[in-house]
């Protein structure tokens, strides 16, 4: 692979100009086919083979006025009397008749005709149904409903809103994490090359590429339901993946210009090494987040289509792309910075690592784990086993109103139901009753007694009816994140065929308390399934990559333990609440798509430094045949560049770990924490102490494996053999 990367980045590099201009055309087009086609994100969704799903279906074939998204108003009287004083009632009826006017409200509930009026008398809750999904309910028709409240607003009253879509539900992503994140990248890349060139160019090519994959993005979202969360998920990827891939070419391109190579010939022979761990590294992180389709939920197979778009652009980036600039750019990539206090250290660092990698940081660190292999591997193991108790305690959920931010009218109006109607009342069920089959002339009375004597039932009351159906509104006395909820709920579908054989009458549970607890047990039921192919996949590609069975074992051995290490840690603090004000979230379940993300992700990344580090150890063992100096020399090579790309990383998720969203920010929490153990920990400090430990063992391998598993050269060495051997009889290879 490394001979035909060799080739590509000769021909880039030769037709530079071309390659920029195809670049450029290609960020056009993305540009003009996302403005086109007006696509928008969207978290209109659907689970199939769910109970829910088939209680919507059913509504929409017989009740179709009942199936749209619901959405509750809530008012309140903060210093009057009473909500159902004349002033206050007045203008309660009046904002309920505003939102009946709505051309896309099917059915308002008055709070005064469905008696939701709280003991105190001082909330009343309304609610409205819409005729089309969340997803379709337009920024316009929110925008009415807002200000249809504003007359109440002015007269003293509080009016909130909650549900499956309501006025600022979808909220504006700010830029901000995208420019904390680069300038973050910036800084670390300019401490890593001392070069303002070389620090700007992996930016330059990586902003270009997520330019190009979320225009796109967009453009598709005209035409396939792309979720809210697939956009920022691309982003960080993109962006991160973008400038590591960059940054491992780079490196060594600018290693080769240090020891003396002119430029036309280094940036071939940085494409065809170091390219070779970033194909091999970008292809692995595609087909994990290709492999979320294994759970069989459309919203978390486009997430990870998408994500796994964005990849591959940032890795065709930095094949075709980043080469060519570095053609335009020639020896500037090593013109190194003075500073005023150190003149001259950039320059004398990379002299350094290039003739004398013994005196390096890394190379200290290299020596340092081999000569403590022991006692680092336990107490590297101790400490990740630690940080991953809490995820055995993982309460997995969707966001409810009790997990966005207490300046939103969705926790507004969940704390105020909460606090005078009942923590159900947040998250009320919907049974869905077929009375066609009804052999019993009492069969909906006698269901909803059935219903009615369930001791976590707070409340049962038919909320519609018509064309042999019966809907009946369920309240349970404990919230929807509540593990008593889903409990109760599996006790209620446990109950239908007794009741279906006294009456005749048969019911679905649906409703969007019912749906997040479908999606959290198809979740959890998928995890296991996707770890499995997570495993085999490492274990397939890592023994191609490297013809031997150890450095796949150990891998997978830390990918496992780094995932489950952040994992816990998201545990501790998101679900445990364990600091979660210093990143201004709120305490809340686990998002049930959170574990399989984080499980293709982390095995992604892994792979990158998993790659890098040990194929740098791998090209110094079949130099010398000293495994002990291999592994020495290998992190030297490979711990200042692993190090700069997992801190890129890290920067970019941190950036994204502020962002006010209950769906992002455990996300890109538990992210920087597990490229951090990852990188730190595993790559650069167990890995090392178990291959010192293995010694030559690590790379046996029998004479029919040797025979039947191919040599993909992925550290490049066959490939830098015959480059030496060319250039010094004066040819090309």
């Amino acid at each position: 692979m490394s001979r035909y990367l060799f080739a590509l980045g000769y021909l880039v590099m030769r037709r530079r100009w071309q390659v920029l201009a195809v670049w450029l055309v290609l960020l056009a087009c993305a540009i003009g086919f996302s403005v086109i086609t007006g696509g928008k994100t969207t978290d209109n969704f659907t689970i199939p083979n769910t109970e829910s799903q088939d209680a919507v279906s059913l509504l929409k074939e017989r009740m179709p006025a009942y199936s749209g998204a619901q959405m509750q108003v809530v008012f309140d009287t903060p210093g009057m009397n009473k909500v159902t004083d004349q002033q206050p009632s007045a203008q309660v009826e009046q904002v309920m008749t505003g939102l009946r006017g709505l051309s896309q409200v099917s059915m308002v509930v008055d709070p005064f005709e469905a008696k939701a009026i709280s003991p105190d008398q001082q909330v009343a809750l309304g609610t409205v149904m819409f005729s089309v999904p969340a997803g379709e309910v337009t920024d316009d028709t929110l925008d009415q409903v807002d200000r249809i409240a504003d007359p109440a607003r002015d007269a003293g009253l509080t009016v909130e809103f909650s549900g499956a879509v309501y006025p600022g539900f979808n909220p504006d992503v700010s830029e901000m994490p995208e420019v904390i994140g680069i300038i973050a990248a910036f800084i670390i890349l300019m401490i890593t090359f001392g070069a303002v060139v070389a620090a700007g160019l992996p930016i330059v090519t990586a902003v270009i590429g997520v330019a190009i994959g979320l225009t796109g993005l967009l453009g598709v979202a005209a035409f396939v339901d792309v979720p809210t969360a697939a956009t920022s998920l691309a982003l960080m990827l993109g962006l991160s993946c973008g400038i590591d891939y960059a940054l491992f070419i780079l490196s060594r391109h600018r290693h080769n210009i240090v020891v003396g190579l002119p430029a036309e010939q280094s940036i071939p022979l940085a494409v065809g090494t170091a390219g070779s761990s970033v194909v091999f590294a970008g292809v692995t992180v595609i087909i994990a987040l290709c492999g979320l389709s294994v759970a069989g939920i459309p919203f978390l197979t486009v997430m990870g289509l998408t994500a796994a778009g964005a990849v591959l652009v940032a890795m065709l980036v930095a094949l075709t792309l980043l080469p060519a600039l570095l053609g335009f750019a020639g020896d500037t990539v090593a013109r190194f910075i003075s500073p005023p206090l150190h003149p001259g250290r950039p320059e004398e660092v990379a002299r350094i690592a290039a003739y004398e990698p013994e005196r390096t940081v890394g190379h200290s660190w290299g020596r340092f784990v081999t000569r403590f292999r022991v006692p680092l591997l336990v107490l590297g193991i101790a400490v990740l086993v630690v940080l991953a108790i809490p995820a055995t305690r993982l309460h997995l959920g969707l966001p409810s109103g009790a997990s966005q931010p207490e300046s939103s009218t969705a926790r507004k109006a969940y704390d105020l139901v909460s606090n005078s109607f009942g923590p159900g009342f947040n998250g009320p069920l919907l049974v869905v009753t077929d009375l066609s089959g009804a052999t019993d002339p009492g069969a909906a009375q006698t269901v909803m007694d059935r219903l009615r004597a369930e001791p976590d039932v707070a409340a049962v009351q038919p909320a519609g009816s018509g064309n042999d159906l019966l809907l009946i509104q369920v309240i349970p006395k404990t919230g929807p994140d509540e593990t008593a909820t889903s409990e109760l709920v599996t006790r209620l579908r446990d109950d239908r065929d007794t009741i279906e054989a006294d009456t005749g009458a048969r019911y679905l549970i649906g409703g969007s308390t019912a749906a997040n607890i479908d999606t959290s047990n198809r979740l959890a039921d998928a995890l296991p399934v996707f770890l499995v192919v997570v495993i085999g996949l490492a274990l397939l590609l890592l023994t191609v990559a490297f013809r031997t069975i150890l450095v796949p074992l150990s891998s997978i051995v830390g990918f496992i333990l780094s995932v489950f290490a952040a994992l816990g840690a998201q545990v501790a603090v998101f679900q445990w609440g364990w600091g979660v004000e210093f990143f201004g979230g709120i305490k809340s379940q686990t998002l049930s798509f959170l574990p399989i993300v984080i499980l293709a992700i982390i095995f992604g990344l892994s792979s990158d430094y998993q790659i890098f580090v040990v194929s740098r150890i791998k090209e110094e063992y079949s130099r010398t045949g000293d495994a002990i100096g291999a592994v020495q020399d290998g992190v030297a090579h490979s711990a200042r560049v692993v190090s700069a790309a997992a801190l890129i990383m890290f920067s970019v998720f941190v950036a994204f770990s502020w962002v006010d969203n209950p769906v992002v920010k455990p996300l890109a929490f538990t992210l920087a924490i597990g490229v951090l153990l990852d990188a730190f920990v595993v790559r650069l400090t167990l890995v090392p102490a178990v291959m010192a430990l293995a010694g030559s063992r690590m790379w046996y391998h029998s004479r029919w494996f040797g025979r039947y598993v191919p040599d993909l050269d992925i550290e490049g060495a066959e490939l830098e053999r015959r480059f030496t051997a060319n250039t010094a009889r004066g040819g090309a290879d």
